[in-house]
């Protein structure tokens, strides 16, 4: 760019330097955040991530009376909850909107929040904010590949493969074969918008990834399939290396 006879040099970012001479391995086609653990979340067309991980992400979760917050299967910290995959959740400026099976929208200071999720649930519960224990499981972000999808649906042609099964942070549109982002174990992940992740570990699935949701039918081959082929992994954790916002449409590099 040429202003005033002088010449305006380009001045890359950090992020576009690392990229240099990188081939992409894939865009972000898909950005989920999900406010209330284990309930359905939003899909959005930008997300914000700091060192816990998403914006806004498993900020709140449902505890019984037992101290042990609902998900889909039953270990130390969690309780597997019937119904929880009935509600959804929305981040609105750092409140959550959840909105309950027979269509009502309430927020979670809304005083009768507690009881009509009680109702949902058949048991006493609450609506609690993250405090000393996290509501994150093994990682802070996750991530799936589209190649991770067709793969599975090539497995299972006659079940209904939908990313909302897994509950990704992340979904990548990726031209490999198989769940590539298991190759990715120790690697960082750079976008094209500043924000770099590290790839920790394999997200080890249980019976919620086929439990039915919204017009998702159950479906136990799904587990069972993952189980066989891939030892109950499928797609990725990630920690956090650089802050950044992550916008749909961006490209992906492994460093």
């Amino acid at each position: 760019m040429w202003l005033g006879g002088a010449h305006q040099s380009y001045i890359p970012t950090h992020s576009q330097i690392r990229n240099l001479g990188m081939q992409s391995i894939g865009v972000a086609s898909s950005l989920w955040r999900y406010p209330v653990k284990s309930l359905l979340g939003e899909t959005i067309d930008a997300l914000a991530f700091d060192e816990r991980g998403v914006e806004g992400d498993r900020i709140f979760a449902v505890r019984n009376g037992a101290g042990k917050f609902g998900s889909g299967k039953n270990t130390r910290r969690f309780a597997r909850m019937e119904g929880l995959l009935t509600m959804s959740a929305r981040w609105d400026a750092g409140s959550v909107l959840l909105r309950l099976p027979d269509g009502r929208v309430m927020s979670n200071d809304h005083p009768d929040l507690n009881q009509a999720l009680s109702s949902v649930l058949g048991q006493e519960v609450e609506l609690v904010r993250e405090a000393a224990v996290s509501h994150l499981d093994a990682g802070p972000v996750h991530l799936i590949s589209t190649s991770a999808l067709h793969w599975l649906r090539g497995l299972l042609p006659e079940s209904l493969i939908d990313e909302r099964r897994f509950r990704p942070n992340i979904l990548l549109s990726t031209s490999g074969v198989g769940v590539v982002e298991h190759d990715w174990l120790g690697k960082t992940l750079s976008f094209s918008g500043g924000l770099r992740l590290h790839i920790s570990g394999l997200t080890e699935r249980c019976v919620m990834t086929g439990m039915r949701q919204s017009d998702l039918p159950d479906d136990l081959m799904i587990t069972r399939a993952i189980g066989e082929h891939t030892q109950f992994n499928f797609g990725v954790y990630a920690q956090v290396m650089e802050p950044g916002i992550l916008r749909q449409g961006e490209h992906a590099f492994l460093e």
